[in-house]
């Protein structure tokens, strides 16, 4: 058997006729994934589909020899198969969900536990020891927070476990999402998580446009350089808000109040410059497949170009002012800290995973929209630990600013304004299609696949929090009780998007 025997080279966006997937036995396939594995090939998705009655897992990996492409393959479920989180533990939660959604067994899964569901009958770890007692937090929080319920097994204010126990927002999205017509799903799927609105809406777009025909060969119809553009824009200006905002709240966990209260106001300023181009704070009902729906006007456009560099010096000086804190630092340095290897092992992506040293950001390796014409700095540090996820998240909201700006003065220097919309797409049949990009939080993914009628009867979201989840509990690991406020928020990581 060829080493390639198992998967198909797949560039996101396009559409892939479920036919040319290759379909193996579970224990070959096996085999052929865990060499890619070895070759730190990284797990994109792994999820269930329905397959002639049967029941087929599919699997996508990325690798950083292939150029902007993404390796898919698949096997037919089996029962009490061995588990791939025995070999590497990425596959932890995407297993854990297979089990949960076909109830079946995988041998040597070292945490079957539920995923989503029987919240109540939720058998919680037990750390063994006369010196160890639990802390348990949530899932009601202080504040406005989401639902979860965090369980510390400690001796003396030492965490020597972290359990994190998601699902209280379960809401059975993705099945509810193909009895819906096209026009209603990119409503629903803008609100899996609100604060990603915007990438979000840009996923299932990308995924609708590379399904509709008549681009001929699957690549979908074209798309107006303009619309593009200004995609590109609100998904910068998406992860420039909510990264000041986290830069915002870091402080307010040190009780540094200054930066808490100037970086609060500044993530409203940024959040009013998606209200100018979308009409909502949260850049909600602005993309849809082909189109950007809100008229931007060259007047509109210098006005939020000066707003941008106001935001852009400010968010400079208020910066400088928190990183040349002591007391900040004193609390920051580490703390929480996420070793390199140990986020490589985990597949953490995004903010977390650049401030343990790992070189990836979906808009340089793999690039989409109008990130083929920009050269995105890809910013990381090594320490991993919460004053690095701080930096991080501190130059790429400066770099999100920087490049808005030159977006925009870029759309205002062009002639083309129209927007080709498709108001009934017809949708390739039996196909695949899967679209990335760079969320704020990092490496976020959607796949639809569609019958022989053209109709979607799947549709798989991936929150970059499906990967981090982990990363958080291993950075408590040595730590104190009561760091974890500060080290959480250095995570941020949605209980939504992974919920669903």
């Amino acid at each position: 058997m060829k080493e390639n025997d198992a998967f198909i080279e797949y560039r996101p966006g396009e559409s892939l006729p479920l036919s040319q997937i290759p379909r193996m036995h579970y224990y070959d396939f096996y085999n052929q994934a865990s060499l890619e594995i070895d070759r730190q090939a990284q797990v994109v998705h792994y999820f269930p589909l329905e397959d002639g009655g049967k029941k087929l897992l599919l699997l996508v990996l990325r690798k950083k020899s292939l150029h902007h492409k993404l390796l898919i393959g698949a096997a037919y479920a089996v029962n009490d198969a061995i588990s791939f989180t025995v070999r590497s533990k990425m596959f932890h939660l995407f297993e854990r969900e297979i089990m949960e959604e076909l109830n079946l067994r995988l041998h040597g899964h070292p945490w079957p536990k539920p995923l989503r569901k029987e919240i109540q009958n939720y058998k919680l770890f037990t750390l063994q020891g006369s010196e160890v007692h639990e802390v348990g937090v949530g899932p009601v929080h202080a504040g406005v927070i989401e639902p979860g319920h965090f369980r510390f097994s400690a001796v003396g204010e030492e965490v020597k476990f972290l359990e994190i126990q998601l699902g209280y927002q379960h809401r059975g999205i993705e099945k509810l999402l193909p009895t819906l017509s096209l026009a209603r799903m990119p409503t629903l799927i803008e609100g899996v998580a609100g604060d990603s609105a915007v990438s979000l809406a840009l996923l299932f777009a990308n995924v609708i446009e590379g399904l509709t025909l008549g681009g001929g060969e699957g690549q979908g119809l074209p798309k107006s350089t303009a619309d593009s553009i200004l995609r590109t824009l609100a998904l910068e200006l998406e992860r420039s808000c909510n990264h000041i905002g986290d830069l915002g709240a870091l402080s307010g966990d040190v009780a540094f109040l200054p930066a808490a209260a100037y970086f609060g106001r500044m993530r409203g300023e940024v959040l009013n410059l998606l209200l100018q181009l979308s009409g909502n704070r949260f850049g909600k009902n602005l993309i849809r497949p082909f189109s950007y729906r809100i008229p931007l006007t060259k007047e509109r456009a210098v006005t939020i170009i000066k707003k941008i560099d106001e935001v852009k010096r400010e968010v400079e000086e208020v910066g400088a002012l928190l990183f040349s804190t002591p007391s900040v630092l004193a609390r920051f340095e580490h703390i929480g800290v996420l070793a390199h290897t140990t986020a490589l092992k985990l597949g953490v992506v995004g903010v977390a995973a650049r401030a343990s040293n790992i070189d990836y950001d979906v808009r340089r390796d793999y690039p989409y929209e109008y990130y083929h014409d920009i050269n995105v700095p890809v910013r990381s540090l090594a320490a991993g630990d919460v004053l690095s996820r701080a930096r991080i998240r501190y130059q790429e909201s400066i770099d999100a600013l920087i490049i808005s700006k030159n977006l925009l003065n870029h759309w205002i220097s062009l002639d083309e304004r129209a927007t080709r919309a498709v108001a009934v797409p017809t949708l390739s049949a039996s196909s695949l299609v899967i679209s990335l990009c760079e969320a704020w939080r990092g490496e976020m993914s959607l796949a639809a696949v569609t019958d022989s009628k053209g109709a979607i009867v799947k549709i798989k979201i991936k929150d970059p929090s499906f990967h981090n989840w982990a990363g958080l509990a291993y950075a408590m690991r040595g730590g104190e009780i009561s760091d974890f406020p500060l080290c959480n928020k250095s995570f941020n990581l949605s209980y939504c998007g992974v919920d669903l």
